[in-house]
């Protein structure tokens, strides 16, 4: 029986700004900018900002006016990322196997693990001590039988909460749900749900696959019908024989800006490199997936080359590449993510025109950043996009 944690840390900007702040503990704290900021939106809210209707990805105007005696700060991501690298190195203490989504969530296999950590729900709450224990934050886990499942219930009991699927239960707990607790249903499918009468789970149950297709798409109407059955929905990692690494992220908003969009793509594919280097492997093949947000149909691609990437700008180029053979542009994206495949051990043996300058700098740097980042986790050390290409010889 396989058995996944997706753990979900509480607040997460706002909680570290109450851990730094003292006297900011049970008051309402609103990450994002200072009151006058007129284009800044709202990142994080604290759950005692969430009391008076402030929310994540609200204009920070309109959060002001919901909550004028709120405490406004712009926000630390390097002090955040720091704290994230905590969490992740207590996660990959308890399993080898967990996938980071995004700088406060992830999911962790934690299969075969009973006979070293007990039941998985006893695994559940000693991996929520620690982290409190260690870190000083809360974090919210659903443990259940397959991914989408495990996501959906780690927002049931926040903040610092424990829900529990059993096995077998999966489709039952769904069919209890409303429409608005679907995964990946964004505004417009919610607004396809109202339109159609559609407010539970259990009303989308009862649709064949036919008419799901007819009223929704082929993409969204499969997913739909195995999401309301708690089937495991589609993950990312290659299921063929062949291993495969990857990393996605789902944003809380459609993504338009081209910088915005490679610049999340950069940070998940340095995500994914510094794995590949740490487990000693090479790869020659890259994936890239998009899902958009308007009717959540997915694109996707691979790319095989003749020799494996050596670098993370020579992956980042080569993905970007790909991307926009893919990307269908001026659409909204939700969701990004890439990957790897086709993982070997790593070889000493490479074309000769592999060994230039730039590229032999650019190795031990990266093997540099890993060695540090491996021997003092908050040191949270990562490579910064590169605006313009490096001159040769730097």
């Amino acid at each position: 029986m396989s058995y996944f944690i997706h753990a979900d840390l509480d607040a997460f900007y706002a909680s570290v700004e109450q851990l730094d702040h003292p006297e900011f503990k049970n008051k309402p704290v609103i990450v994002g900018g200072l009151p006058g900021d007129r284009r800044s939106v709202v990142s994080t809210a604290s759950y005692e900002a969430r009391e008076y209707g402030v929310h994540s990805a609200m204009p920070l105007v309109q959060a002001v006016k919901l909550c004028p005696d709120g405490i406004y700060v712009r926000g630390n991501m390097n002090r955040y990322r720091e704290k994230s690298a905590e969490v992740m190195a207590v996660f990959s203490d308890y399993t080898p196997v967990f996938q980071q989504l995004s700088v406060d969530e992830a999911f962790l296999d934690i299969t075969g693990t009973e006979k070293l950590f007990g039941p998985p729900e006893t695994l559940a709450r000693e991996i929520k001590k620690t982290i409190f224990d260690k870190t000083g934050l809360t974090v919210s886990t659903g443990l259940a039988s397959n991914k989408y499942v495990a996501k959906i219930a780690s927002g049931m009991s926040k903040p610092d909460g424990l829900f529990v699927i059993p096995p077998g239960d999966e489709e039952k707990f769904m069919m209890s749900l409303p429409t608005d607790k679907i995964w990946g249903a964004g505004k417009k499918t919610r607004e396809l749900f109202a339109k159609h009468g559609l407010k539970t789970c259990a009303d989308i149950h009862r649709l064949s696959p036919e008419i799901l297709r007819s009223l929704f798409g082929k993409a969204l109407g499969i997913f739909l019908y195995r999401a309301v059955r708690g089937q495991a929905a589609e993950d990312f990692e290659n299921k063929q024989e062949n291993r495969s690494m990857s990393a996605e992220r789902t944003f809380p908003y459609d993504l338009h800006d081209e910088f915005e969009i490679e610049t999340h793509l950069f940070s998940i594919a340095s995500e994914v490199f510094f794995r590949l280097l740490q487990t000693n492997l090479q790869s020659r093949t890259i994936i890239v997936k998009i899902r958009y947000g308007e009717d959540f149909s997915t694109e996707g691609g691979r790319e095989t080359f003749q020799n494996p990437l050596q670098t993370l700008n020579e992956y980042y180029d080569q993905l970007l590449a790909l991307f926009h053979k893919k990307y269908q542009a001026g659409r909204g994206i939700r969701l990004l993510g890439t990957g790897v495949a086709n993982l070997e051990p790593k070889s000493n043996i490479m074309q000769t025109e592999l060994f230039d300058s730039v590229t032999e700098k650019e190795k031990i740097l990266e093997k540099s950043i890993l060695a540090i980042n491996s021997k003092y986790p908050k040191a949270a050390l990562k490579r910064g996009r590169l605006l313009e290409p490096c001159p040769k010889g730097l």
